[in-house]
């Protein structure tokens, strides 16, 4: 079998490595526990989280623990992931929820002295043991938290990643297709040799979700999306998500718990490394079973 073309940029953003190391420097320097929580707030040992087997996962997360150098930032995480559906990871800043989901396409990889342990299978095949990292990003797309379009057109932001893939049908078509199914296509289709910098920032995240569509990925990966955009926009992108799922499986990465709410169909709690409780949403937030999950979600660390 010939060698996969190298994917380039279009499969991750053009600052991820600055990205990554910069989340690599907030887990080292994270406290092991809020000094500003009283008795009563404090976080308290509770049971393991709720890891009731999914029929058919879409992903499984297999006793998973990450090192950044001796640093460890995952501790024996073991989860499924539905298919077709959307999956909150939530938690303060430094638990770990974005190296977990870098974990999942193999892009923590890019740091030097990073090391895993454990088992991430897609489909049942296992994604780090004699799989090509380049296969793995084209299957498991992502979308960053800073919109990141190429200095190109809108048409080429879309249809790059596709050519250099291989892609033999019709690029016109399959350009509007992936911009209908980023809910851009009404709004571009007369501006298409427009540079993409001339959207909005709102357009921009969903152009990049676009282009990550176009190389016809089964699994796309968000990292706190809408962290820059205005509550209008957040709200055309979360529209998108919720129509998104029906094609493909989503995880998305939020310090914003209303938004899990809003948009998830199941919400994994994390804290210090650990997976605290995992459940679906409306549970979670309205009967979650771990006293640390409840003293998250009523606010009182965080």
């Amino acid at each position: 079998m010939p060698d996969a073309p190298n994917p380039g940029p279009s499969f991750g953003d053009l600052g991820t490595e600055e990205a990554i190391r910069e989340e690599a420097e907030n887990l080292q320097n994270a406290e092991k526990e809020p000094e500003h929580l009283s008795e009563q707030g404090r976080p308290t040992p509770g049971g393991p989280p709720d890891r009731t087997a999914t029929p058919n996962p879409k992903i499984q997360v297999q006793d998973v623990s990450f090192w950044y150098g001796a640093k460890q930032v995952l501790k024996d995480i073991t989860m499924d992931v539905p298919p077709n559906q959307v999956t909150a990871f939530i938690g303060p800043s430094g638990c770990g929820k974005s190296t977990l989901l870098r974990c999942l396409n193999r892009m923590n990889e890019l740091i030097p002295e990073s090391r895993l342990t454990g088992h991430i299978l897609i489909d049942g095949q296992d994604i780090y043991e004699g799989a090509d990292p380049v296969m793995v990003r084209r299957r498991i797309g992502m979308v960053f938290q800073k919109p990141n379009p190429f200095p190109k057109s809108i048409y080429q932001n879309v249809a790059w990643g596709a050519k250099i893939n291989g892609f033999k049908g019709n690029m016109d078509e399959h350009v509007e297709h992936c911009l209908r199914q980023a809910a851009l296509w009404d709004e571009v289709k007369d501006r298409l040799k427009e540079q993409a910098y001339s959207l909005s920032g709102g357009q921009q995240q969903r152009l990049c979700i676009a282009r990550t569509l176009a190389v016809k990925p089964d699994v796309v990966l968000m990292d706190e999306p809408a962290s820059a955009l205005d509550p209008i926009a957040t709200a055309k992108l979360e529209e998108t998500i919720l129509d998104l799922k029906k094609v493909y499986t989503i995880i998305i990465v939020t310090h914003n718990m209303q938004q899990a709410s809003r948009i998830s169909d199941e919400t994994a709690f994390f804290y210090l490394g650990e997976l605290v409780e995992l459940n679906k949403t409306v549970e979670l937030f309205t009967r979650p079973k771990n006293p640390r999950t409840e003293d998250y979600i009523t606010g009182r660390f965080g």
